[in-house]
């Protein structure tokens, strides 16, 4: 199998940020102390994905590998059907920050709407999308680790985080990943009214290509190979 397809084919698709992007940030969404139910604590956005990820746990969702909950503290004992390799492999905590503190203030605007409910819905699926994809990295470090482990090992056994790294990355495979990323959002993120066909509306986005590269970029790619390193590491335990 071709890795440079394997990565392609993972980090491309991420539309959901166009649905969050219809919402403004809606602020009270993430706000503690505005909402009190009781026997809740936390946010708006708090209760929808730990009451969805209860649900979905029932369901089987996280007995797929690809899929990581947020706080699976909070969700009931599951089967495990992964090695421990892969089980000690989470990175939520960061992807949380990231998608709350980096990437929203970039492609939603300020103000309130007080959809609040819509708004946390889409963060979920947000949140959901971006987990899968990244996590999915630890299947790719496998194909990897399979494909030429005789360069892995020797790194692995050594604890040697730098070396692994550089293993894995490909910077024509990353940039690829980049350029197309933003030519989906260009195409599936463009602002179209029908009966109008006018060029005043051409360039206009639900979300900027230049930011879905940025985040690819910046954020996506780098948490992937994190979790790949991290998977790696434990790979000959």
């Amino acid at each position: 199998m071709d890795v440079s397809v394997v990565i392609v084919l993972i980090l491309v698709r991420w539309t959901c940020s166009i649905k969050r992007a219809r919402f403004p940030l809606n602020a009270p969404t993430y706000d503690p102390s505005y909402f009190s139910m009781p026997g809740s604590y936390g946010s708006l956005v708090e209760l929808v994905v730990k009451q969805t990820e209860a649900v979905q746990a029932k369901a089987g969702r996280y007995e797929n590998p690809e899929e990581h909950p947020f706080f699976p503290d909070d969700l009931p004992p599951l089967p495990q059907v992964l090695n421990p390799a892969a089980v000690s492999v989470n990175v939520n905590k960061k992807i949380w920050d990231v998608y709350f503190n980096k990437l929203l203030p970039l492609f939603v605007s300020s103000g309130d709407d007080g959809n609040y409910a819509s708004t946390a819905a889409r963060d979920l699926e947000c949140l959901q999308v971006l987990s899968r994809r990244i996590h999915y990295g630890k299947l790719v470090a496998e194909v990897k680790f399979r494909d030429e482990w005789k360069h892995y090992e020797p790194a692995i056994r050594a604890r040697d985080k730098k070396t692994l790294m550089d293993l894995l990355t490909a910077p024509a495979v990353e940039k690829a990943v980049k350029k197309r990323v933003a030519k989906k959002a260009r195409i599936f993120g463009q602002e179209v009214k029908v009966g109008d066909d006018s060029d005043e509306n051409k360039g206009k986005y639900k979300l900027d290509p230049a930011v879905v590269s940025r985040f690819y970029g910046d954020w996506v790619i780098p948490l992937t190979k994190d979790v790949e390193v991290q998977y790696l590491l434990h790979r000959l335990d």
